[in-house]
């Protein structure tokens, strides 16, 4: 059985009426990963493009020193934190942490000494001194060819982070194309780096779709090569059309400026954490309390 709070979510997630969003859940036992499938087989699901909510706060940092780089997310439980100052300086000087050493895991990172005093002591001193949680959710180093560039980009004070490789081009091809990769949030490069387990689940939602419109079961099979380079279009990269010129795709975009696409990464903040709803007066209390 499920929970009103299960409505609530499914129809945030999909923009899907109420009594469709109950039925939904009602077909699936509660599920709420089943329904939104459900839901878009229906043709109900408005936002099916949402690959999860943004829930939790933070910021993501990127630096770049030589041939290096990285990128990280750092969590907190209010906006509050997440700009404040020493909340900031932590996550950059991980960031530089992270770039000075060889560490492939979060438990790694932690474990790194800075003189007498381990990462994860820094972490837990944060937390007893700001009276919030924080957590340092992942990151990712990147290291690059001399023929090679990096592009990063930030937007919304690092609520997004765009970090990038090409080769054989500049700088600012780079940061173009990290600008696109932070407003059209594509999943991989190219069609061929796109799971076998996902273009299998889209190809059985495109199916069910064309079946939901009257065609036979046949038919449909034949018309769902042709609808997933739609969905091609929407999650990769190097398909998708350039946001600052619609005539040409983004490796159309770079191979005309000499390079070519070696990585992508993008993270949103929170993307897939649950927020426990809180409303701003609330916070604003929570806050005065813990400073007393």
């Amino acid at each position: 059985m499920y929970k009103a709070s299960d409505v609530k979510d499914l129809r945030e997630r999909t923009g899907a009426g109420m009594l469709d969003c109950k039925k939904a859940l009602d077909e699936t036992n509660g599920n709420i990963e089943e329904a939104i499938d459900y839901l878009r087989k229906k043709g109900m699901n408005k936002a099916a493009k949402k690959a999860g909510r943004i829930a939790a706060e933070g910021i993501c940092v990127i630096k770049e020193e030589n041939n290096s780089a990285v990128i990280l997310e750092v969590n907190s439980e209010t906006d509050f934190v997440a700009k404040n100052s020493e909340f900031i300086d932590f996550s950059s000087y991980l960031a530089d942490m992270l770039l000075k050493n060889d560490v492939k895991t979060i438990d790694e990172a932690l474990a790194l000494k800075d003189g007498d005093v381990t990462i994860g002591e820094k972490l837990v001193a944060l937390i007893a001194k700001i009276g919030e949680n924080i957590s340092f959710r992942r990151f990712e180093k990147v290291t690059k060819e001399d023929n090679e560039v990096f592009g990063s980009y930030l937007h919304m004070g690092g609520k997004i982070g765009a970090l990038v490789v090409l080769s054989n081009t500049t700088n600012e091809v780079a940061k173009d194309v990290c600008m696109h990769i932070a407003a059209m949030a594509p999943i991989c490069i190219t069609k061929e780096d796109v799971p076998e387990d996902v273009l299998e689940h889209e190809k059985n939602i495109i199916k069910e779709q064309v079946m939901n419109e009257g065609k036979p079961e046949e038919i449909a099979e034949k018309m769902v090569n042709g609808r997933i380079n739609k969905f091609y279009k929407e999650i990769c990269l190097a398909e998708q059309e350039f946001i600052k010129d619609s005539s040409v795709n983004v490796a159309t975009y770079v191979e005309n400026n000499g390079g070519s696409i070696k990585k992508m990464i993008r993270y949103a903040v929170g993307e897939g954490i649950e927020k426990k709803e809180e409303d701003f007066a609330s916070e604003v209390m929570n806050q005065i309390n813990a400073a007393k």
